[in-house]
């Protein structure tokens, strides 16, 4: 059962052992580099003394600023009060999503034209992609999303089907032998959306872990006016762009090595007989 984790050992108290039931779901921990960890590079504007909104619904007991469980409201829940390593080998500081990265997981970056686009968590049950989007005060963003997602799984081919979970309605489509879910968490000013894709007879595995991930996902809204729906920026460290940097070089300087080798070789074929 999940969620699991502990809050860290204070002065004024711990996690209760006799029950065994975390105070809170743990949360990511500072991270440092890694060359398989670099993420897309827009620089959030956050501010962390937002003030939650009462009106969202919680869903299941969920609560993002004094539930047991996350997604946690980030602007207003210290995450350095928490301990996840029994779950996650690192956290991924996204600036606006800090994101725990399983033992079993890894994180690849999708490239886009103009550089990275996307962040994946990649497990031996499938991909975890974590998206935070900035949402109106009256919450219920993802419930109104819903019908979008199922229209547009369904015309991508996929047996849609809406089913629960611990923060309300999730979309789960089926192809042949691959599956695809989509899960939506209402915070306060915000949205998370994760979605998982994977092979069928591993969806139950990848849900599981993606509901750990969740529920030890904070987000950073921040204050400033944002229409609902925009993608909330993200940005990383130093270290993490430093690798990407390279990775990126090196894969010119590949490039360039192949055209330069093709193009002596068509040169030769095109040299006149003496």
């Amino acid at each position: 059962m999940w969620p699991f984790g502990k809050k860290k050992d204070t002065a004024t108290g711990a996690a209760d052992r006799e029950t065994g039931q975390p105070t809170r779901a743990a949360a990511p921990a500072e991270t440092g580099a890694s060359a398989e960890a670099p993420a897309p590079v827009e620089v959030p504007a956050t501010d962390q003394q937002s003030t939650p909104d009462t009106t969202v619904a919680a869903a299941s007991g969920y609560d993002p600023v004094n539930g047991s469980f996350g997604p946690f409201d980030g602007d207003n829940v210290d995450f350095r009060e928490f301990d996840y390593s029994d779950f996650a080998k690192s956290g991924l500081d996204l600036g606006s999503l800090r994101v725990p990265v399983p033992h079993n997981g890894e994180v690849q970056v999708e490239m886009g034209s103009k550089g990275p686009q996307m962040i994946h968590i990649l497990t031996p049950f499938g991909r975890l992609t974590p998206v935070a989007m900035a949402a109106p005060r009256s919450g219920n963003q993802w419930a109104d999303s819903i019908s979008d997602v199922t229209k547009g799984m369904s015309g991508d081919g996929l047996e849609v089907t809406v089913g629960s979970s611990l923060w309300g309605p999730e979309v789960l489509g089926t192809v042949k032998n691959g599956a695809m879910r989509v899960i939506g968490v209402d915070g306060p000013r915000w949205m998370l959306r994760m979605t998982l894709a994977g092979p069928l007879d591993k969806a139950d595995q990848l849900a599981e872990l993606a509901y750990e991930v969740i529920s030890r996902t904070f987000v950073y809204r921040g204050t400033e006016p944002l229409p609902a729906g925009q993608t909330l920026p993200v940005t990383i460290p130093a270290a993490m762009a430093e690798e990407l940097k390279k990775l990126v070089e090196q894969r010119q300087k590949e490039a360039a090595d192949k055209n330069g080798e093709s193009g002596q070789a068509q040169n030769k074929n095109q040299a006149p007989a003496q």
